[in-house]
């Protein structure tokens, strides 16, 4: 029995060793360099396709000073009910027509006594979107003629289905400018180029140009005194950029 004990614990203690040891050889990485590309040439192209908006949007809101909030709330409702009535009767669909903000806040009068009450403003702001571009034209006039006293401003950018058009556009126009650069490039360095390892892109989405026009105290106009609005959409323009990585044989 007292010469069992000696393999026991010989056996033991190689167990336990070789524990430690898968432990500590099992947390270190092992690299395999075999496959990195190491001979590689990378290459930028750039495309652009540009058209005209199809899609305008404006902010039109109406504000309303009084002593007491029910009188400047009555004003700005009956001022706003109007307005989007008279947008359907002009041919904008209510999903187009969204209200942005409705606020109601106190008004002081700053002396040299200290700030003392005095009243309320209440305003309301409606956000109006069409496809029709010369239609924006006629909301903003006929915002104005009911008697909407703000104006912040049309934002022209594309429908979703013009928007990938044209982006489908620029990135084939890109990718053709990396391609003709790598060529040119890589003949003048004496470099053969293989099969294309990677490629990148990035989009620079168009984002809504704004056209601020303000008015305030036109309330009660007629069409007649005043000339008609023109907001023009202009151009827009979608970039994208290509990064080409090849292989070098």
């Amino acid at each position: 029995m007292k010469d069992l004990k000696i393999p026991f614990f010989t056996v033991l203690f190689i167990f336990i060793g070789l524990i430690v040891y898968s432990k500590v050889v099992g947390s270190t990485p092992l690299t395999n360099n075999g496959n990195t590309k190491t001979n590689v040439f990378h290459v930028q192209g750039e495309g652009k396709a540009t058209a005209i908006p199809d899609t305008v949007t404006v902010t039109v809101g109406v504000t309303q000073d009084a002593s007491e909030v029910i009188q400047a709330q009555s004003k700005v409702n009956q001022t706003t009910n109007k307005i989007i009535a008279d947008l359907k009767k002009l041919g904008i669909n209510e999903k187009n027509i969204k209200t942005q903000n409705y606020s109601v806040n106190p008004k002081y009068n700053y002396t040299s006594m200290g700030n003392k009450p005095d009243g309320y403003t209440v305003s309301q702001e409606i956000e109006i979107e069409s496809k029709l571009i010369e239609k924006i034209n006629k909301v903003i006039d006929l915002a104005t003629i009911d008697g909407a006293n703000i104006i912040n401003g049309t934002n022209f950018t594309f429908s979703d289905e013009l928007q990938k058009k044209l982006e489908n556009q620029a990135r084939e126009d890109a990718v053709k400018d990396a391609k003709q650069k790598a060529e040119t490039l890589s003949k003048a360095a004496g470099m053969n180029l293989g099969k294309v390892v990677d490629i990148t892109e990035s989009n620079d989405r168009v984002y809504p140009i704004p056209m601020m026009k303000t008015q305030e105290g036109i309330a009660g106009t007629t069409q007649a005194s005043v000339p008609p609005t023109q907001v023009t959409p202009g151009e827009n323009t979608v970039n994208i950029t290509v990064n080409i990585t090849y292989e070098v044989r």
